[in-house]
């Protein structure tokens, strides 16, 4: 019995040691803006309001404008489905934003996705048809890590991240963590159950 609760110990140290590890690797990573010229400017969907993008949207999209107005690249891809009930899909909401924006003709919409690796396939679906091979990929600071990790499975072997301010400027500790959290089960989830499938 005693064996069975040092080899319990001894996993239960390795699993928080290992999570730790995951965790310091999320928020490193959330602190690196990668800029860098590349095929396309990829902005991660978020919640809109009947074609208004949210506030959390708006920061995104302000980041990949100010991208595109640096010539980081020529176009931008805007990804986002809809939810049961909404008339626009959130890539049509970034779309109609980015244009009135001065950005008409350079934004590019996947409207399939409603998760992380579903956009990101959208993504390289429209890639493929668009001879498009470098990324650089706009979201929330601590979405970085796991968007970098998806995009490199997909075979996007430059894809660069360049995240917008808003969690740094707006969100509390207590919320920084929480979402710190909710990146390390999501990467832990998609190693587990998607990216050896």
């Amino acid at each position: 019995m005693r064996k069975v609760l040092k080899i319990v110990a001894l996993l239960v140290i390795v699993i928080v040691i290992g999570v730790g590890a995951l965790a310091g690797f999320i928020w490193e990573q959330s602190h690196h803006d990668e800029l860098h010229y590349a095929d396309a400017i990829v902005v991660l969907g978020a919640a809109q309001y009947n074609g208004t993008p949210s506030p959390v949207f708006q920061a995104r999209l302000n980041h990949a404008a100010y991208l595109y107005n640096q010539q980081m690249s020529a176009q931008i891809v805007v990804t986002g489905g809809k939810q049961p009930g909404d008339r626009y899909t959130e890539a049509q909401a970034a779309s109609m934003y980015l244009t009135a924006r001065g950005i008409p003709g350079r934004v590019i919409t996947e409207v399939g996705g409603n998760t992380t690796l579903e956009s990101l396939r959208g993504v390289n679906d429209i890639a493929a048809a668009r001879h498009i091979d470098t990324l650089l990929l706009v979201s929330d600071p601590l979405h970085s890590e796991r968007l970098k990790l998806i995009a490199h499975d997909l075979g996007f072997t430059n894809a660069w991240t360049s995240p917008d301010s808003y969690l740094e400027l707006h969100r509390s500790r207590v919320t920084k963590l929480k979402e710190l959290a909710h990146e390390v089960g999501s990467v832990i989830a998609y190693e587990l159950w998607e990216r050896w499938r």
